[in-house]
């Protein structure tokens, strides 16, 4: 039996270390990933972003910090980094970069063979299962919301 690969690769462009994994992305993989991680946290409505807005969001999951924010979402974010940084004691860089960091790993082990996909077509989600059975529990922990701050277009 061959040794399974720990540790995600789409590319080159983003080398991160989360929780002792370390996973390279490339810039579409890592755009996407960060984008659907706002999304899930209520930080944005949709991942309909212009190419400025998901780089202001990129630069912050990847450099925990905006330093010259190229759009309205940037500016925001900065403005009211205060508020936004840290929600009822979550840090939004940490989540935005654990749900990069969750996605990839399923991802990963389903390119593995570890872990099967199913759609429920009622709720629109997408589950992961052992293929001996039962549900992954990454999929089933809770998420903090940024939705009193999330940020709106004008």
């Amino acid at each position: 039996m061959t040794q399974r690969e720990l540790n995600y690769t789409s590319g080159n462009d983003y080398v991160l270390e989360f929780l002792g994994y370390r996973f390279a992305f490339a810039s579409d993989d890592f755009r996407e990933r960060v984008t659907a991680a706002a999304v899930k946290l209520d930080l944005i409505t949709d991942s309909d972003l212009d190419d400025d807005e998901a780089l202001d969001l990129v630069e912050l999951a990847a450099d925990n910090r905006i330093e010259e924010p190229r759009s309205s979402l940037g500016k925001y974010l900065m403005r009211h980094w205060e508020r936004l940084s840290l929600n009822e004691g979550e840090s939004l860089v940490y989540w935005l970069r654990k749900l990069v960091f969750r996605g990839a790993y399923l991802d990963h082990r389903v390119k593995e063979e570890l872990l099967e996909v199913s759609f429920d077509e009622a709720t629109g989600d997408f589950g992961y299962a052992e293929p001996e059975g039962g549900r992954t529990l990454l999929e089933l922990a809770p998420t903090p919301s940024w939705r009193a701050l999330q940020f709106r277009r004008q």
